[in-house]
């Protein structure tokens, strides 16, 4: 295999792994089951609804993303060592790197270097 082919592998893995984190964020929250309101719900006039703070949009995820993130997250993760892992996850969780440096105690372009290289072992194996 060239250079570019392994760069192009590592992309696909860094936006596969990107996708999963954005995946898992948009599950929805957990309920505690059994706690339920029997108050009725409220109707609001129109004056009330233009004045609530605007609510962000979520959208949910399909079946496919959630395939793809547990692939990601059961299969390709369990291929590193720990370290390994807390960094690639950061990484797609889009954490600075200077948080990351003081974490793992190693300078900026050590911690470039264990990522990539943690890229590449899941590239490698698929």
């Amino acid at each position: 295999m060239n250079e570019k082919t392994v760069t192009v592998k590592q992309k696909y893995v860094e936006d596969r792994i990107r996708e999963a984190a954005r995946t898992l964020h948009r599950l929805p929250e957990e309920r505690v089951q059994g706690y339920f309101s029997a108050w009725p719900a409220i109707k609001r006039d129109e004056m009330e609804i233009l004045q609530m703070e605007k609510q962000p949009m979520r959208i949910r995820p399909t079946s496919n993303d959630i395939t793809e993130m547990e692939e990601v997250l059961f299969v390709w993760l369990r291929w590193l060592d720990v370290d390994e892992r807390k960094l690639v996850w950061q990484r797609a969780e889009r954490v600075r790197w200077k948080l990351i440096c003081n974490q793992l105690g190693v300078g900026r372009t050590k911690a470039w270097e264990m990522y990539k290289c943690a890229l590449g072992k899941i590239a490698a194996r698929i």
